[in-house]
């Protein structure tokens, strides 16, 4: 069998191929056994069909078909054996398949052509020396403070205020009735009189908080100064933007009457408090423990700034056809994580994931997918260059390490070493570029935000919401590794 390779765009290699004159007889031979093993016509046995009906039953074309189907892909798996190709996927066919059936003569020759993907050749015109800039983090100690502030707000006890008018950080408990005013006055009425109630505008017994941003912008400064048992009519004014388009930038008055004040009592910031929200004995190894975390949060967010500047810049030199075929497996990666995780949620993903809807998020995943291969491709190859390498050793210790902080879990040894190994060589990777390279810290809010790291910070924990867990008081960098690991 005679192949012909050409190199084609996007990482594909063209074979064209010449069946022998045998190839083709024997394949045909063999399709037209099958069908006559199989093939069910009154009047003839199984397997008795002569060949001149079995062709006049099934008719030239459709065998033809079926013996090319046969023949192309069997040919196809030995040329590439023959060629020594690394194929990527399944072959596309770039002859016309209805040419090629008109063209097949059983014990002729037959040439077709098809495309199979191969791993790209990458190329880093540059990856030694790279200059980047990167937002430095650092520890800030009033993130301590305002943690424990905000427990000390969460486990205060409400006291009932008696002697003084409302102020802000009291809690109120209050009637209200909201009302639309005029902004054009009919005849007999004066401007600005109260017109309509505002659908769910009012309430009793209401308790509100008496911070700023909280209500309608007027509503709660209104209250302030007001005492118990008193009642004021409050001007406001909603937003442009407000959610209820149809009060979106209306004035209203409130009828609001003060029925309770209470102020918030703090607890004591002593050890009594941190045993109550949280399993520590002290104070102090409360304190420690926060600090600790975030000392270490800054230095992984640091850690990831820089990361992300030399990928970005180690990517621009990056010279690489990526096949189709690489592209298509990140993308049904995408989505099938996308779809795991709403099914973990309780969603139906097979009345969820329709073909409208895999197709758009296809289309979306599309340019991420991309970025990860290029960057997976561009540290691959500065791994190949300076042979930077990972030891078995150094994977067995953080998986044991791993495993023994996650006992009981249902954990995939096997994928948790693949996923450790690749932590552990695109940090190696990441400090080489790091060493040989140049990264200038800028302060932070300097650079335009990455859409990656904007990600990262809608998702973190706010301060309020940390959870004062002993066992969760300092950052797991290996959490996300567990997590991969039992998917």
């Amino acid at each position: 069998m005679k192949v012909t390779q050409e190199k084609l765009p996007a990482s594909q290699i063209g074979l064209e191929i010449e069946i022998t004159p045998e190839m083709s007889k024997k394949a045909y031979e063999k399709t037209l056994q099958e069908f006559t093993r199989s093939a069910n016509i009154p009047g003839f046995r199984k397997g008795k069909v002569p060949r001149q009906v079995l062709i006049q039953r099934f008719g030239s074309t459709r065998l033809k078909a079926a013996v090319l189907e046969d023949l192309i892909d069997s040919s196809l798996k030995q040329a590439i054996e023959q060629e020594k190709i690394d194929a990527l996927g399944n072959f596309q066919l770039r002859s016309s398949f209805e040419d090629l059936i008109d063209q097949f003569e059983p014990g002729h020759p037959l040439t077709f052509s098809a495309a199979v993907d191969v791993p790209p050749v990458v190329k880093l015109a540059q990856y030694k020396g790279l200059q980047v800039q990167a937002e430095e983090v650092k520890y800030d100690s009033e993130r301590v403070e305002q943690v424990l502030e905000n427990y000390r707000k969460q486990t205060a006890t409400l006291v009932p205020i008696e002697n003084r008018p409302a102020q802000l950080g009291d809690v109120a408990v209050v009637d209200f009735v909201g009302r639309l005013i005029n902004e054009e006055a009919t005849e007999g009425e004066e401007d600005g009189e109260q017109g309509e109630e505002i659908p769910g505008g009012s309430a009793e017994d209401f308790e509100i908080e008496l911070a700023e941003d909280k209500f309608v912008p007027g509503f709660v400064t209104g209250i302030v100064g007001i005492n118990s048992g008193e009642t004021k009519d409050i001007s406001v004014q909603f937003p442009d933007d407000y959610v209820q388009k149809d009060l979106a930038g209306k004035a209203a008055t409130f009828t609001v009457t003060v029925k309770e004040l209470k102020e918030r009592e703090l607890p004591e910031l002593d050890d009594d408090f941190a045993q109550e929200v949280s399993d520590f004995e002290t104070l102090a190894e409360l304190q420690e423990s926060l600090e600790k975390r975030f000392r270490e949060e800054a230095d992984e967010k640091l850690k990831a700034n820089k990361e992300q500047a030399l990928l970005k810049e180690l990517v621009k030199h990056l010279e690489v056809d990526i096949p189709e075929t690489l592209i298509k497996r990140e993308v049904d990666f995408s989505i099938t994580q996308t779809a795991m995780r709403l099914g973990e949620q309780g969603m139906d993903i097979r009345k969820t994931f329709t073909q409208d809807i895999v197709s758009i998020l296809r289309d979306q995943a599309r340019p991420e997918a991309i970025a990860r291969i290029q960057r997976t491709l561009a540290l691959g190859e500065v791994a190949k260059l300076e042979s930077i390498k990972v030891e078995a050793d150094e994977v067995e210790a953080k998986v044991q390490t791993i495993l023994a902080d996650y006992s009981g879990q249902d954990v995939d040894e096997e994928k948790l070493h693949q996923v450790i190994e690749e932590e552990l060589l695109k940090d190696k990777i990441i400090a080489w570029l790091e060493e040989n390279g140049t990264v200038e810290l800028v302060p932070e809010g300097t650079l335009t935000p990455d859409p990656e790291v904007a990600i990262d910070a809608d998702e973190e924990t706010e301060d309020e919401n940390i959870e004062l867990d002993p066992t969760d008081a300092t950052v797991d960098v290996s959490a996300s590794t567990v997590s991969e690991a039992t998917e």
